[in-house]
């Protein structure tokens, strides 16, 4: 299992196979996620503002408090994430799959 403590602000991750880790409160403020795949990761209170998470898999992801504003979700497979809490403000969920996600709580103001 991966584990990532800190910061790895900007951080080029496209493409990454991340299934499982454990990036809990870590500060990916504004990395490329794009593709990665974080199915089941554990991403509770990460900094995800303005990160690219387009075509990103976070099926089952433990999202819970999670900052997702300005984030690019396009195309994300969220399907049974745990998004409780977290706060989705202006993020682009354009054509993410979002079925069986909780997002009791969630913020999803624009």
């Amino acid at each position: 299992m991966t584990t990532v403590r800190g910061a790895v602000q900007g951080a080029d991750l496209e493409g990454a196979c991340l299934r499982g880790a454990d990036l809990e409160v870590a500060d990916l403020e504004g990395a490329n996620l794009q593709g990665a795949d974080l199915e089941g990761a554990c991403l509770r209170g990460a900094d995800l503002r303005h990160a690219n998470l387009e075509g990103a898999n976070l099926r089952d992801a433990d999202l819970e408090g999670a900052d997702l504003r300005g984030a690019n979700l396009r195309g994300a497979n969220l399907e049974g994430a745990d998004l409780w809490g977290a706060d989705l403000e202006d993020a682009d969920l354009e054509g993410a799959n979002l079925e069986g996600a909780n997002l009791e709580g969630a913020i999803l103001e624009t």
